[in-house]
């Protein structure tokens, strides 16, 4: 078992997801170092502190890391944005984050995005669901990052022996809001689960985990998640009398897996028949 007493590095802790992560790993007994560009909006927790970094300032993050066995590296741009805007905290400082955890021969968990393959279609049947292993067909600047970081993972396992989990957090949110989200869908406390797993298990490499909670009606199927030993327990199927018809009448949005990422700057012809587009 993990020493709970060695630190944990969050950064993105003053985000949602952050936010929520530190009640959580507090509440289970971790001891954090927490760090993001934006003040902590909360109390910090006990066996917790904050510090205000920048992702692109890189002997900071060594130094936040140091001695940490882990780091869960939810930083950086967390929507679309403009190629610059994306650029530094989401590569550079990407970098920086890897770079620590080589030093500190500390295990990395990267939250990454169904917007890393969102130029997917949307599958008619499970057996059109896609598994782990396939391509990246990033949906934007943002999606394009998250690629990159996962990217990142693999060479840091094969050349560092850096162990990463890649999370391709689906919708998390405290509950579904569209149509989508009942495919997409990643209930806190799914994620939260998730992360202690992560933390828990012996060995895991380089690994992939689609990050939604049980939905009968979800984009993917295969993944990594033995490696941690997760499974899901919520379901977003339980919201779909309150969300099943909130869709948002855009064909290029209820084509593919991405949702309104694919159709900002968007300068294709709209889709008509399904095969439309069936030159890859």
């Amino acid at each position: 078992m993990p020493d709970k007493s060695r630190p944990v590095l969050l950064t993105g802790a003053s985000g949602n997801l952050g936010r929520m992560l530190a009640r959580e790993l507090a509440a289970a007994g971790w001891t954090l170092v927490m760090t993001d560009i934006a003040p902590f909006p909360d109390e910090v927790p006990p066996k917790a502190r904050f510090v205000k970094a920048d992702l692109n300032d890189g002997p900071t993050i060594l130094r936040l890391a140091e001695g940490c066995q882990a780091i869960l590296h939810f930083g950086g741009v967390s929507v679309e944005q403009p190629f610059e805007v994306v650029l530094g905290p989401n590569i550079r400082g990407l970098y920086h984050v890897y770079e620590a955890a080589r030093r500190e021969k500390a295990r990395l968990l990267f939250a990454s995005s169904n917007h890393s393959i969102g130029f997917h279609e949307r599958p008619n049947n499970t057996q059109q669901r896609l598994d782990a292993d396939c391509a990246f067909r990033p949906d934007g600047y943002y999606g394009l990052s998250k690629a990159y970081g996962e990217l990142m993972g693999r060479l840091y396992w094969d050349k560092h022996g850096v162990e990463n989990l890649n999370v391709r957090i689906g919708s998390s949110f405290p509950e579904p809001v569209d149509a989508r989200m009942l495919s997409t869908w990643l209930a806190y406390p799914d994620l939260a689960k998730l992360v202690v797993k992560f933390l828990e298990a012996p060995r895991i490499g380089h690994a992939v985990v689609w990050g939604a909670s049980d939905n009968p009606t979800s984009y993917w199927a295969k993944d990594h998640r033995d490696r941690v030993g997760w499974q899901p327990e919520d379901t977003a199927e339980r919201y779909r009398d309150k969300v099943g018809d909130k869709l948002s009448g855009d064909p290029v949005v209820e084509r593919y897996q991405g949702g309104a990422y694919t159709v900002m700057d968007y300068t294709r012809s709209a889709p008509s028949p399904r095969d439309a587009f069936s030159l890859d």
